[in-house]
């Protein structure tokens, strides 16, 4: 009986065997935290009464959350941070590197094949390189840490299938959204997820790590993608070197649902307050205005969604009722955009640029709701107090429609300005 690529990693890391259901202990590649969860793993790695980290290669630090600081308690947080990489030779990306899922992959720090834990639940973003990538608590992550192994229960796999061209003006976030909308929050809830199709071959790699980095959002523990030739440019693109490990399934492999999408009936996609699974295509959305309108994240801050908005953007000005933010997902993106000229076009048009981090989709800084207030934004969740104010309105869409709306001060569609 064939393997799908979760029993195989799994396999590999384990030596064992490895189907699903089974519980394996299994080594690490590579593990994380950020700002808003590294004080507990700290915490917790003392706590087991560890010296020292299984290999300080294997582990990074990202500041990410609230970049730079907004207050003295944050302070305090980053400064243990630091003082723990020091005592450790450890190194860490500081202020302005960017959101921890864009500047991981980007370094080189997760091949196909690996294993990763992270104490982020959006750690499910690496699976578009092949890898089996999971988020997990705090002291989970410490042990992983301390020991460089963890346990698990192999998942069972969901196949989703997307075939199809889109339209114009549907992106990656479209699809993605239109498929948790049609499953549910809860649908895969401890199962990973492969995406397969003549869809997801076509997809650039900053389009596959959208869909990627939403799995949780159907309840997955991982999202994959099988690595191909554009996985392997990626990566060379980033100076990385080495291929990992190519993982893909067999062809005999046993799933526990397969579901296939015609991408080509997607029309742009709203996920409306207060959950991600709460979508409808934009036409069936009455007219809704916004005040904020933001750009970034780990779903969409990448080079490509940022060129979307700019050429929707270009020489045209924000509505003056709507505060623009836009945030670069790492320092390398924020420095691609400035050499072509969007960050300017941003500023011209009246968007506000911040540093790249997670401060305005986690509601810690950088563009916190007020009460009543509703927002278009390009991240993948919109639950109450999300932008840090429970009374305000979070809708999702891609780059394209954040950009349309920001123009019209309502929730609009992107068709019109996409030539």
């Amino acid at each position: 009986m064939g393997k799908t690529i979760t029993e195989k990693i799994f396999s590999s890391h384990s030596k064992k065997d490895a189907k699903a259901g089974d519980v394996v202990v299994a080594n690490i590649d590579f593990c994380f935290g950020q700002d808003g969860t590294s004080m507990l793993v700290i915490d917790a790695f003392r706590n087991l009464g560890a010296k020292k980290v299984f290999n300080k290669d294997k582990f990074r630090m990202v500041i990410d959350h609230s970049a730079p600081s907004p207050n003295i308690g944050v302070s305090e947080v980053h400064k243990k941070m630091r003082n723990f990489a020091k005592e450790h030779d450890l190194k860490i990306f500081d202020i302005g590197s960017g959101v921890c899922h864009q500047v991981i992959p980007e370094s080189g720090l997760v091949m196909p094949g690996s294993l990763v834990v992270g104490a982020d639940s959006h750690t499910c973003t690496y699976g578009a390189l092949g890898v089996f990538s999971t988020g997990m608590g705090s002291t989970d992550v410490a042990v992983a840490l301390a020991t460089g192994k963890n346990w698990f229960k192999v998942p069972e796999t969901v196949k989703i299938i997307l075939n199809g061209k889109t339209r114009k003006g549907v992106y990656s976030k479209d699809v993605i959204l239109y498929v948790i909308g049609k499953l549910g929050a809860d649908y895969a809830t401890y199962k990973a997820v492969e995406f397969q199709g003549e869809y997801i071959n076509s997809l650039s790699m900053d389009e596959r790590f959208t869909i990627t980095n939403m799995a949780i959002e159907m309840g997955a523990k991982a999202g994959l993608i099988e690595p191909d030739e554009k996985t392997y440019k990626w990566l060379r693109s980033h100076g990385v070197k080495g291929r990992g490990r190519r993982v893909k399934s067999d062809k005999d492999a046993v799933y526990s649902e397969a579901l296939e999408f015609d991408v080509s009936k997607i029309a742009p996609q709203i996920a409306m307050p207060h959950t991600v699974d709460n979508v409808m295509p934009i036409n069936k959305l009455k007219r809704t205005k916004i005040d904020q309108a933001f750009l970034g994240t780990c779903t969409n801050g990448r080079l490509e969604d940022l060129a979307i908005a700019y050429s929707i953007l270009k020489n045209k000005k924000i509505n003056e009722n709507v505060k623009m933010i836009i945030a670069p997902a790492s320092k390398d993106i924020f420095q691609k955009a400035m050499e072509k000229g969007m960050i300017t076009e941003f500023v011209r048009a009246g968007a506000c640029v911040v540093a790249p981090g997670c401060g305005p989709c986690v509601g810690t800084h950088n563009g916190v709701l007020s009460y009543g207030e509703v927002c278009i934004s390009t991240a993948n969740r919109n639950f109450k107090g999300r932008m840090g104010n429970p009374d305000a309105f979070i809708y999702l869409g891609s780059p394209a429609t954040v950009a349309a709306s920001a123009l019209e001060g309502k929730i609009a569609d992107p068709r019109k300005y996409i030539k």
